[in-house]
């Protein structure tokens, strides 16, 4: 039987492409996938034949639909904020932590977790047919992979609290407006145009491109505000609205939350 690895990679002209291969799942991301990402990052610091990364989704559907709601199933609050929360902290960090450009080529759907990593790259690509949106609050969880830290500081506080208190999923062009997104292109285009980009940033001086990412992101994310966020996100697996919010994604249904 072939075996079909969730994430897979290729480098053209110094480009290297990380592409999340579960499309049947809307490229939702696993621990596993996690830990894969992790080890990609620091196969690429090593290289000095990448110059740029570019992550996007296989399929036309997604980026990223966000974590994989099954692994939720039967989390305590410690599981939850160790397996979970903490763990995609490192992973991104990593991703903003890298040396190298890094570019979120969204293609479809960039929900809750998938927003979050678009929002660690260095630039955010959409295609006209990309959504964004922190979904989390619709399962009665709070957003666990850095939104609530580095959200705010790209769309400001209150564009922020809009999207993660209410759920909502803006167009690429919504997306654009507040500042989400730098460009948005016809999907027609998308994969020729984003590959120009990542080649343009390839040609660049590493060195000074390198500090610009170090000194612009070293204001964007503090530690101890992710240690908060890690913590609240565990905490909430203890109440009965996300009980019911995990219950009713399964059910397919609307949630019916009592402030419990």
């Amino acid at each position: 039987m072939t075996v079909v690895e969730p994430i897979i990679t290729k480098l053209e002209n110094s480009v290297y492409w990380i592409i999340l291969n579960r499309p049947d799942k809307l490229n939702s991301i696993n621990p596993e996938m996690l830990d894969m990402l992790e080890s990609m990052i620091d196969k690429i610091e090593g290289d000095s034949e990448i110059r740029c990364v570019v992550i996007t989704g296989a399929g036309d559907r997604a980026f990223s639909a966000g974590a994989d709601v099954s692994v939720f199933r039967n989390l305590s609050p410690e599981e939850a904020e160790k397996i979970i929360s903490r763990k995609g902290h490192n992973t991104f960090l990593r991703i903003m932590n890298s040396n190298k450009p890094i570019i979120a080529a969204v293609n479809g759907l960039a929900l809750g977790g998938g927003c979050e990593l678009s929002l660690v790259c260095d630039f955010r690509i959409a295609s006209d047919k990309a959504r964004f949106g922190q979904t989390e609050v619709n399962l009665g969880l709070i957003p666990g992979w850095g939104a609530t830290s580095i959200l705010p500081k790209i769309v400001g506080p209150s564009n922020a609290k809009w999207m993660m208190m209410t759920g909502c999923i803006l167009s690429a062009e919504e997306a654009l407006k507040i500042g989400l997104v730098n460009r948005v292109i016809q999907s027609d285009f998308f994969s020729e145009e984003v590959k120009k980009f990542a080649e343009s940033l390839a040609k660049g001086p590493t060195v000074a491109l390198a500090e610009i990412k170090r000194l612009i992101n070293s204001r964007i994310v503090n530690v101890s505000d992710l240690a908060s966020e890690a913590k609240s996100f565990g905490r909430i697996f203890e109440t009965e609205d996300f009980k019911e919010g995990l219950s009713a994604f399964f059910e397919k249904r609307k949630p019916c939350f009592k402030g419990s």
